[in-house]
């Protein structure tokens, strides 16, 4: 049977990496996981009980299509108390995870052949799932200088008609600030350019607080996830916050692409949102790793590397060592344990050269990961 055109999509190469760690696992290999940027701690506990009684009372059904409006409100509730943004929750789409976010506000801003660009490197997913959709990812290179986020002036230099930007970013960690972001998007409403923001690492920031789109402008798609602070990878619950005159396109869309995101994972999600003293020791966790991540990897040969301001990401450039990456993470995963992602995941230009090492896990295996890469790092340069 034939396959679609629109289906020659990449792998995502950090899930091989994961399926040749649990392979390692299964032989009976003990591996550390720097690979998956996914928290090593569950849902909020408290939230757990509470979505345990209500599943105990009856069945749980369809919710409408832009989600709980217990939950959007809360959405919105959270604005004001993180960034001293008064939305209306009306704005707010629950989603099915971030992805799901991605997947309506593709079809709701972009057609066929469009041009939308990601600032090389970035997060793979965006560039296979516009490509399956028949539009036009354009990665535009960054520098360390501008923190590998675009600038204004890639607006008008590559005619885009859609620009994604994440802070903090995956890989590298890096953050925009607010000058920045209304930098961003002032050039975008000027060539009438949409622009996504991806701040599902928001929480996940070490001194200076991450800045949400919403606070420079009302047009633009917020996109955000329960994935990561919230600590609920595997639930797929997530938002959008989109300008007033696009939330009925979104709502059309949604209704028939999803008719809504799971009711439970919309549950849990809601009451995990007053278990902040919980959330915020899973931060101090990643707190001590970053820490423990800027000081190790210089003594184990990775000195050059992104500003990890946010997120759980160390991006480390690893051209003094290999023009190949992929092997490299082999190699770093046969002889070391320690399982990481090759840069080509993130950008097909220079991802040769770069490796990015996640501290998302528990600090003794961030520690423990540390002292093997230091180990093979000293065995494989003499």
């Amino acid at each position: 049977m034939r396959v679609s055109r629109r289906s020659a999509v990449d792998p995502f190469i950090v899930m091989d990496v994961m399926e040749s760690a649990r392979k390692a696992e299964a032989a009976g290999r003990h591996i550390i996981h720097m690979e998956v940027g996914q928290p090593s701690t569950g849902a909020p506990q408290a939230a757990l009980d509470r979505l345990a009684r209500d599943m105990a009372e009856g069945p749980l059904g369809y919710t409408v299509a832009l989600g709980m409006p217990e939950l959007r409100s809360r959405i919105a509730q959270h604005y004001g108390e993180w960034y001293d943004v008064d939305l209306n929750p009306d704005r707010v789409v629950v989603t099915a995870g971030a992805s799901g976010a991605f997947l309506l506000a593709f079809t709701a801003l972009f057609d066929t052949g469009d041009r939308v660009g990601l600032g090389a490197p970035c997060y793979p997913s965006y560039r296979q799932i516009l490509r399956s959709f028949d539009i036009n990812a354009v990665d535009i290179p960054t520098i360390y200088d501008a923190k590998f986020q675009p600038v204004p002036a890639d607006v008008a230099q590559y005619d885009l008609k859609g620009l994604i930007v994440a802070s903090p970013a995956n890989p590298t960690g890096t953050m925009l600030g607010r000058s920045e972001l209304k930098s961003l998007s002032d050039a975008c409403n000027a060539h009438d350019t949409s622009l996504i923001s991806d701040e599902i690492y928001h929480g996940l920031d070490y001194g200076t607080p991450a800045v949400t789109a919403v606070s420079v402008t009302d047009d633009v798609y917020v996109v955000n996830s329960f994935s990561k602070y919230f600590s609920m990878t595997g639930w797929r619950v997530g938002w959008m916050v989109v300008p007033e005159d696009h939330v009925r396109v979104v709502e059309r869309i949604a209704q028939n692409q999803f008719i809504c995101p799971s009711h439970a994972a919309q549950r849990l999600a809601l009451y995990s949102m007053d278990c902040r003293e919980e959330l915020q020791s899973n931060v101090d966790v990643y707190a001590a790793n970053r820490k423990a991540m800027i000081e190790g990897l210089p003594k184990a040969g990775f000195s050059v590397f992104a500003p990890p301001d946010g997120a759980f990401y160390v991006y480390a450039d690893v051209s003094a060592y290999t023009d190949d990456s992929l092997s490299f993470a082999a190699e770093i995963l046969d002889q070391a344990g320690v399982a990481v992602t090759p840069g080509l995941d993130f950008d097909g230009a220079d991802g040769h050269k770069w490796i990015r090492f996640s501290y998302a896990r528990a600090h003794e295996d961030i520690l423990e990961g540390l002292r093997r890469l230091t180990e093979f790092m000293a065995q494989r340069t003499t």
